[in-house]
């Protein structure tokens, strides 16, 4: 009898911690919402305390690594964008396992702190996908093999494009933009074939655009993705790209992802402009009344916030964060933490970290009490978001790939 119990005790020990040991398979992780269930993470490192091991990188850049089992995954650019790359690394020691390039000697236009290859990479376990903005879209499966390729067409814009792809049942979907042209297209993600294309307004403007990344949602068993583009919330079918609602409300540059909060969405303008909340299940055009708050003024927003147990955590750029009650719009808490503060909140449990460009990570309670838990500095330039897994943070700086702490 107790051998029996003591194999459903060790079965549910394990169950538990697999479920704690998780994959990060995209940008803002399997759900697209920056959140980790994740409760071991490091809270106090730096550029040489608790680090596994760091790996130089051939560019700067501002896209996130992955995280699948053994495999670390990360987009970087070399030869002033001319050469466009995907990395796959080894999760335990660091070393480059191979690396896949695309080339693309025509001359795009690109902020400098926008630097080419922006986008991250998603993987769905058997394949790992890539865009390279005006280099195309590329699969390559886990040893390296091109599986396919795509040349989708030259993308033009001051600023310079970011294009994340996101994983929907047989589809990849990336968000073109901004810019002229901008589009929402569906690739098979098998073959790479065009499965549906949705046109965007795209105009080559510094003060219009949208970088803001697709993001799934569920409601009334349906599933859509929402994204915040300029002027207007909007949300799309998944299967076939067609809209189904849209919200006017926001400025007419968007850098952030709409978060999700339980049946609300909330929409999120760069350059000071605004942020608004709806709820899910809207159809066609929504006026004002469906909004359930609306904030003219914020500060300038560039990384993407999280929602968690009615509140919403932002990082504002001067090096502001501030949490935001989701049934009103009322900011509960402003702290100052310093720098610029362009990085992706991600929530771990009850914790937050997020990293300013001068290369901290500060670490703050998931609460409506703010606490400063840890400030962690690596002394590198920092836009990437932070990728967990599996007891370890990944932090990609303008210099190095650093993996953090000891796997579970």
């Amino acid at each position: 009898m107790w051998q029996k119990t003591w194999i459903v005790a060790f079965t549910a020990w394990s169950l538990v911690n697999l479920a704690q040991a998780e994959n990060w398979p995209a940008w803002r992780g399997a759900k697209g919402d920056g959140i980790s269930q994740e409760t071991n993470l490091p809270e106090v490192f730096s550029h040489e305390r608790n680090v596994t091991w760091k790996t130089p990188l051939p560019g700067p850049g501002n896209s996130t690594p992955i995280v699948w089992e053994e495999h670390v995954f990360l987009t970087c650019a070399t030869e002033n964008g001319k050469v466009r790359s995907l990395f796959c690394l080894d999760r335990n020691t660091g070393r480059i396992r191979w690396r896949y390039s695309a080339a693309y000697p025509d001359q795009e236009s690109a902020h400098s702190d926008n630097p080419y290859c922006s986008g991250s990479p998603t993987t769905d376990g058997t394949l790992v996908y890539a865009s390279f903005d005006s280099a195309g879209v590329v699969a390559c499966d886990f040893s390296g093999k091109v599986i396919w390729r795509r040349d989708l067409g030259k993308l033009k814009h001051v600023f310079g494009p970011s294009s994340t792809p996101v994983l929907y049942k047989n589809l990849l979907i990336v968000h073109r933009g901004p810019g002229e042209p901008t589009h929402i297209v569906a690739l098979d993600k098998r073959t790479g074939a065009t499965v549906w294309d949705t046109p965007e307004k795209g105009i080559d403007d510094k003060l219009y655009g949208s970088w803001s990344t697709p993001v799934i949602y569920q409601v009334n068993g349906r599933d859509e993705f929402a994204l915040s583009m300029p002027g207007e919330l909007k949300g799309y079918d998944p299967q076939t790209g067609k809209e189904l609602w849209k919200c006017a409300g926001l400025g007419p540059s968007n850098y952030p992802d709409t978060a999700v909060a339980g049946d609300v969405l909330i929409g999120v303008s760069g350059f000071q402009k605004s942020m608004m909340a709806i709820r899910m299940g809207g159809r066609g055009v929504l006026d004002e009344s469906a909004r359930l708050w609306h904030v003219e003024k914020t500060q300038q927003r560039i990384g993407s916030g999280v929602a968690k147990a009615g509140y919403l955590y932002l990082s504002n750029a001067p090096g502001i964060a501030e949490c935001v009650e989701v049934a009103t719009g009322k900011t509960v808490w402003k702290e100052r933490l310093g720098g610029n503060l362009w990085g992706s909140v991600l929530c771990a449990g009850e914790r937050l970290y997020v990293a300013n460009t001068e290369g901290k990570i500060f670490v703050m309670a998931a609460s409506p009490q703010f606490e400063l838990l840890a400030t962690n500095d690596l002394g590198e330039h920092i836009k990437a978001a932070i990728a967990p897994s599996d007891g370890q943070l990944f932090v990609r700086t303008y210099e190095n790939l650093y993996c953090v702490g000891r796997r579970r």
